[in-house]
């Protein structure tokens, strides 16, 4: 009768390594943001406040247009681009592949592993924190998926960092205007909550247990080798499989800056046709967190009209070549073919908005 309670010794300590390995995961993401985002985009706040400025224009600097196609070009704009972006980068593939090692599939398949609209909306949501650019958060929805996170919920954390980023939003509202802003912010919710919701239905059946539980048999299977070896072989994969494809897109799109956004008169500002090409335009190229807005600011003060300016406003920070070639080996091709329409069709939208309310 002594010895009853020992009746299962090995559940327990699994359970508790679990727990562990998730606070471990947690700590190091609010350390990594705190470093990262919080702290530089607090005392950003303040600089957007009283200069209604955060820099100048990652296109063209203070010229009213981008230099001619050219190597230099290409180099000159990844150079920086990545000085830009590169601790927030690495840190989206350090969490990417840490997600893979020391998160359980059947916690995160149990809230986000479903096609329904409560996992989309929980994916969506746990993006605000993260703050990061289209490309920085690429290698943490590729994570999610590896996973097997449905499409919807890896989406909606993808799309919503950069779209409903709420310090892109404060910065936005105290350069641009609150009208920009209230723009943004209800485009931005569309894509990232509708859009990725029914992307779903391009991602083919994907049925999953009613009730998901933690088995102590997978978690074991899950854990097998060493943490080291693990984390290691997923993050050297994860390298492999995103960053060349990433420089190689970033200085073809340097290079091109001129061809794909030209200098604009103010006579042809608000035209159906500049909307469109400058929608396609911005859901190409690839920019750090809330460069739209000096990106947008810039090309106001030369010319550009307010129809062309809300369609970058939307299509500049949700989705990039560089990033659709990230995720392009995680999700369907009908997928990534959905949200990219969807990217440059809201971004007419929201221009043609931006013609009547701005």
């Amino acid at each position: 009768m002594t010895h009853t309670s020992n009746s299962s010794p090995h559940v327990e300590p699994i359970n508790k390594r679990v727990v562990l390995y998730v606070i471990i995961f947690v700590i190091i993401a609010i350390v990594g943001l705190t470093y990262v985002k919080w702290w530089p985009y607090y005392h950003k706040a303040f600089d957007a406040a009283t200069k209604h400025s955060i820099g100048s224009s990652i296109i063209s600097g203070k010229n009213p247009t981008a230099p001619a196609p050219s190597w230099q070009a290409a180099w000159d704009y990844a150079l920086t681009y990545y000085k830009s972006v590169w601790k927030a980068a690495l840190l989206g593939i350090i969490l990417g592949s840490l997600l893979q090692v020391l998160l359980p599939s059947t916690w995160l398949l149990r809230m986000l592993g479903k096609t329904s609209f409560k996992s989309t909306l929980i994916g969506g949501i746990s993006s605000i924190p993260g703050m990061m650019c289209t490309c920085c958060a690429a290698p943490l929805a590729v994570g999610l998926r590896k996973k097997n996170v449905s499409v919807g919920a890896s989406l909606a954390f993808w799309l919503g960092n950069p779209t409903i980023n709420p310090a892109t939003l404060v910065f936005m509202t105290f350069v641009l205007s609150w009208k920009f802003t209230l723009i943004r912010l209800v485009f931005g919710l569309i894509l990232t909550f509708g859009v990725s919701y029914y992307a779903n239905l391009f991602a083919g059946k994907t049925k999953l247990p009613e009730n998901l539980t933690v088995k102590p048999e997978e978690i074991t299977e899950e854990q097998s080798g060493s943490f080291l070896q693990r984390w290691l072989k997923s993050i050297w994969l994860m390298i492999l499989h995103i960053v060349p494809a990433y420089i190689i897109a970033v200085l073809l799109l340097g290079a091109s800056r001129a061809w794909l956004f030209p200098a604009v008169g103010e006579t042809a500002g608000n035209s159906i046709l500049l909307i469109i090409g400058f929608a396609i335009a911005g859901m190409l190229f690839v920019i750090p967190t809330a460069a739209e807005i000096p990106i947008i600011q810039s090309l106001m003060t030369f010319g550009l009209g307010t129809g062309p300016a809300a369609a970058l406003l939307l299509t500049l920070p949700s989705v990039s070549l560089p990033s659709l070639l990230m995720i392009s080996k995680s999700f369907p091709k009908k997928v990534i073919l959905f949200v990219t329409v969807s990217v440059v069709a809201l971004g007419i939208l929201s221009g043609l908005v931006g013609v009547i309310f701005l």
